[in-house]
């Protein structure tokens, strides 16, 4: 099935724009219907966690939890609220969807220069009422101020949650996901399972199925159960084939059943092993299938038993995630 064909079969129109995912690195996912409510309680959730910090100190680059600098408090606060984004303010200022002054919402990414023109210098986050949170260098604090005092340094606002108007960036975990997508994801895990227990051998050939990698695992799952053909490249292959041709996110929670999952090199089992590393800086070293209910269909190592089901957050395969999504 080509891009095109899905397209035309979707009874709910898919919009390409840019990302939330890509979060961190300013690029693209697909925006789709979703629930305003659950948007709502995200942005709610991002602006509660920023108040929390005002009063912490500055420090240049500083990521928290007790001292913050420009871009890293907003990493800090939507970390919190389990969204993962860029941590330097080049990074951010590609991030999200661009809106205007006029049309603000709480959580939205604000961008400030000393003289109001080029390259932003220091940023914040919008939470309402005229209201922004930053961590202030001149004042070496995190500190509330009105938007209306620095109006004429602003150059830019970024908007990194869906908008509150039934559309945005990705669709919420709480909302409304086309039936003929939830379906395929469905067939794709079906077809996946199918092979559980197949033993695991590293470079499998996808001339047979007596054994299998994990690229070659979710190449069958895709070919079967949806009539996608990725090629018979690796895990970057297929990342590269979603990036191209579907839609993609790198916010964790983001991800719907069905959907390939991309994962960096193993570098421990516990989550401080995983700490500082700049995930967009990470190569793709392994891939696997999202079944939903905090659960993973994938392939690993001849130790483990082959093709099986393991569990994803909390774990090291949640610590390693560096994206996922569908290649349609």
């Amino acid at each position: 099935m080509t891009k095109r064909d899905w397209l035309q079969k979707s009874t709910v129109a898919v919009m390409l724009s840019t990302s939330l995912l890509m979060f961190a690195e300013g690029g693209h996912a697909a925006a789709k219907t979703v629930d305003s409510q659950a948007s709502a309680k995200a942005a709610a959730e991002v602006v509660s966690q920023a108040k929390a910090l005002v009063g912490k100190d500055y420090k240049y680059g500083a990521m928290g939890p007790n001292s913050f600098g420009s871009a890293g408090l907003a990493t800090y606060i939507y970390k919190k609220a389990g969204i993962t984004i860029g941590d330097t303010i080049p990074k951010l200022y590609k991030a999200g969807e661009k809106v205007s002054a006029k049309d603000l919402q709480e959580g939205d990414l604000l961008f400030f220069s000393s003289n109001g023109t080029g390259a932003p210098s220091f940023m914040g986050v919008y939470i309402g009422d005229n209201k922004y949170i930053y961590s202030s260098q001149g004042e070496d604090a995190v500190v509330v101020k009105n938007m209306s005092d620095y109006s004429k340094k602003m150059v830019g606002a970024r908007r990194i949650l869906p908008a509150d108007t039934g559309t945005g960036s990705e669709p919420s975990p709480g909302g409304t996901e086309n039936n003929d997508s939830s379906a395929l994801g469905d067939k794709v895990i079906a077809a996946g399972k199918k092979y559980m227990g197949t033993p695991y051998e590293y470079g499998s050939t996808r001339s047979n199925k007596k054994t299998m990698d994990c690229s070659e695992l979710t190449m069958w799952a895709y070919l079967e159960g949806a009539n996608i053909d990725m090629g018979r490249g690796g895990a970057r292959s297929q990342a590269n084939y979603v990036k191209k041709n579907g839609s993609y996110t790198t916010d964790i929670n983001k991800l719907k059943k069905g959907d390939l999952v991309f994962f960096m090199a193993y570098k421990g089992y516990k989550e401080s092993d995983y700490k500082g590393i700049d995930v967009g800086k990470q190569s793709i070293t392994h891939v696997a299938i999202y079944m939903g209910d905090n659960k993973l269909l994938n392939t690993f190592s001849k130790e483990s038993g082959g093709v099986k089901i393991t569990d994803f957050k909390d774990t090291h395969w949640g610590y390693r995630f560096i994206m996922g999504g569908r290649p349609y």
